[in-house]
């Protein structure tokens, strides 16, 4: 802030940070803004010795590093033409004219580094009354970059109270339509930080009635799994998109509409089929024996969806200690190898696989215990024995 407001410049905290500090909630990124262009904020952060990238210089933001933390400096924009997805903007020296891009009051308070807030549109007064607001005409709002309608959303569900401003949710119900215009990309990023609030179901059931759900997901969405779910106390993005698609849903087609990473579409693939095997009524030894077979994330995933379908309570004993099993699981090493196989006398080939298969069931059969020495000694007799 000193490097920017040198020599008569200006510039501002903005945003998210300005509004969580407000309500006393954690801040993690921090924005700032300034009239000064691009150019000038490079030269002034060099200058003071801080790291300075262009990673949106079109747009006016510049990415300042300071103590190896990043922190995006933008100039102060007015939007010269839109199309629901993204802007084409001009650089500006008005403070309000920025504001009035922003899309809502509570995102649109500007603070001073000693404090002092500058708020254009009544966003103190939102803030404080909770009240997810959009700045000026909410139709115009939404028109200009049709995410905003996922963002009404997921902000009142973080920070809103009571019901959803009446004027956003009929302008975000009316233009629904233009949520298919947007990227995979841009709608899971919204999606998933809705999912992350702390109870997403309230929202959740405005969204579907509106019809605006179903512009993003499969019908027959299963909300009443979800509650289950987020009352055990589950936050996972993931998994409570997968709690609430409906039984047999197309993992693929969900993942792929909402370009997920290769690593969630397995989890969503894997959660489209749920283990009966995983149920409070597992033995510590099953499921050991399951979470050798199926991995940590995948048995623990199973634990927390059989127990959001069963609609067992949120403080069930039985299903506590699986989830402590599995959050505390080392996968054990087999303690053989084709190594030992050939030593023992068997020809490299299928034979040693087999083989070392079966050792290794008996091995997990009887949970683990069994040494190297003891399974060596089983090797051997089964090397000896006719075939």
């Amino acid at each position: 802030m000193r490097a920017l407001k040198a020599d008569g410049g200006d510039a501002r905290f903005v945003g998210g940070a300005v509004r969580n500090a407000l309500l006393g909630e954690k801040v993690s990124d921090v924005d700032i803004a300034t009239p000064l262009n691009p150019d000038a904020v490079m030269a002034r952060l060099r200058k003071a010795g801080l790291g300075a990238v262009p990673t949106g210089i079109d747009h006016g933001t510049v990415t300042a590093i300071a103590n190896g933390k990043p922190y995006e400096v933008t100039t102060l924009r007015r939007d010269l033409a839109t199309d629901g997805r993204r802007a084409i903007v001009a650089f500006t020296t008005d403070w309000k004219e920025d504001a009035a891009r922003r899309d809502f009051t509570m995102n649109a308070l500007y603070a001073d580094e000693a404090g002092a807030i500058f708020d254009y549109f009544g966003g103190l007064a939102d803030l404080a009354a909770r009240r997810v607001r959009f700045v000026g005409d909410a139709s115009t709002r939404i028109k200009e970059d049709y995410l905003r309608i996922l963002r009404l959303f997921r902000f009142h569900a973080w920070y809103g109270s009571g019901d959803i401003d009446a004027d956003a949710l009929a302008a975000a119900s009316a233009e629904k339509a233009g949520l298919k215009t947007l990227s995979g990309e841009r709608v899971q990023k919204e999606l998933l930080r809705l999912l992350e609030a702390k109870d997403p179901v309230p929202v959740l059931r405005t969204m579907e009635a509106a019809g605006i759900l179903r512009e993003i997901l499969p019908d027959d969405v299963r909300l009443d799994r979800l509650q289950y779910l987020a009352g055990i106390g589950e936050a996972d993005g993931v998994l409570r998109l997968a709690a609430m698609l409906s039984d047999n849903f197309d993992a693929n087609e969900v993942a792929g509409a909402l370009r997920l990473s290769n690593f969630d579409r397995e989890r969503l693939a894997d959660a489209a089929v749920r283990d009966a095997r995983i149920d409070a009524g597992l033995s510590p030894e099953g499921a050991r024996r399951l979470l050798y077979r199926l991995g940590k994330n995948r048995f623990r995933d199973s634990v927390l969806l059989n127990w959001a379908t069963s609609g067992a309570g949120s403080n069930d004993a039985r299903l506590r200690v699986l989830l402590a099993l599995a959050d505390g699981w080392r996968k054990p090493e087999f303690p053989l190898s084709g190594k030992d196989a050939m030593a023992a006398g068997i020809e490299e080939g299928p034979k040693i696989g087999v083989l070392l298969r079966d050792i290794e069931q008996y091995w997990i059969d009887s949970d683990f215990t069994p040494d190297r020495t003891v399974l060596l000694a089983r090797l051997n007799d089964a090397v000896k024995k006719p075939r």
